[in-house]
C-alpha cells in the first residue's frame, strides 16, 4: 500500500525519482508452511477472538481498496519471505527488479500465491521475463543470502524496525504508509530543501514483528 501510493506521488511532482527497493523481514522465524490463517495467527499473538482478528483486517482492506489494491486476506498464505527476497536480488542483478517486487507483492496480496514457495516463484519469475530454469536453480542454493542479509542489517544500522520506511538521498526518513499528498509534499519539501529532516505523520499504518499499527477512521 505505501509503494503505491509512493508511486501516486511521484507521479505527481515535477522531478525524477528513482526507487530501490531493499530487503526486510517482519519475522524472519517464521516457517516456509503455516498451517494457520492470517485471522488465526492475529487471534493468538494478540489473545483476541477469530471474530475480532477479522474485523481488525476490515480497515487495512478498505484503505488498500481506496489505493487501488484488492487484498484478500481470508485466503492469503503466510509464510516465510527470505526465499522471495532473494528473488528479487537476483532480479536486481537482471535489471527487472521493480517488475519482480509488484508481481510478487501482487501475488501474495491479490491472488494469494504461495510465496516462499521455489515453483511459484520460479513462475512468477518468469512472468516477468526471467529464466525460469536459472531462477530454480538460485533457489535451490544459497545464493543472494549475503545480499539480504547485507540489506537487513543496512536497515537494523539506521534504526529501522517496521515497514514502510523510506530513506531519501540517505538522509531524509519517512515512515508509514502515509497518503498521497503527504508523500508529495515530503518529496516537494525535499527536492527545495538541503537539510537533514524526519518526516512523519500518525495517519500512516505502520507495521514492525509485533504487527501494524492501523490507524482508525
Amino acid at each position: 500500500m505505501g509503494k503505491k501510493r509512493l508511486e501516486d506521488a511521484i507521479k505527481k511532482i515535477n522531478h525524477p525519482v528513482e526507487v530501490t527497493y531493499r530487503c526486510f523481514e517482519l519475522d524472519p522465524t517464521m516457517e516456509r508452511d503455516v498451517n494457520e490463517n492470517i485471522y488465526e495467527k492475529l487471534s493468538k499473538k494478540y489473545g483476541m477472538s477469530i471474530d475480532a482478528a477479522k474485523a481488525n483486517t476490515q480497515n487495512v482492506i478498505q484503505m488498500a481498496k481506496e489505493s487501488g489494491l484488492e487484498y484478500h486476506m481470508d485466503t492469503m498464505i503466510l509464510t516465510n519471505t527470505f526465499d522471495a527476497h532473494r528473488l528479487t536480488m537476483y532480479a536486481k542483478k537482471e535489471g527487472k527488479m521493480q517488475e519482480m517486487t509488484e508481481r510478487i507483492l501482487y501475488a501474495f496480496f491479490t491472488e494469494s500465491k504461495h510465496i516462499g514457495n521455489h515453483e511459484t516463484l520460479a513462475d512468477l519469475a518468469e512472468d516477468v521475463g526471467l529464466n525460469r530454469e536459472a531462477v530454480l536453480q538460485m533457489l535451490s542454493s544459497d545464493e543472494m543470502a549475503d545480499e539480504v542479509r547485507a540489506d537487513e542489517e543496512t536497515a537494523k544500522a539506521y534504526g529501522v524496525t517496521g515497514v514502510p520506511f523510506y530513506l531519501i538521498d540517505k538522509k531524509y526518513a519517512l515512515t508509514g504508509a502515509q497518503p498521497t499528498d503527504v508523500f508529495v509534499q515530503a518529496l516537494n519539501k525535499i527536492i527545495s530543501e538541503n537539510k537533514i529532516t524526519f518526516l512523519n505523520n500518525d495517519d500512516g499504518m505502520s507495521c514492525d514483528d509485533d504487527g501494524c499499527e492501523i490507524p482508525e477512521k
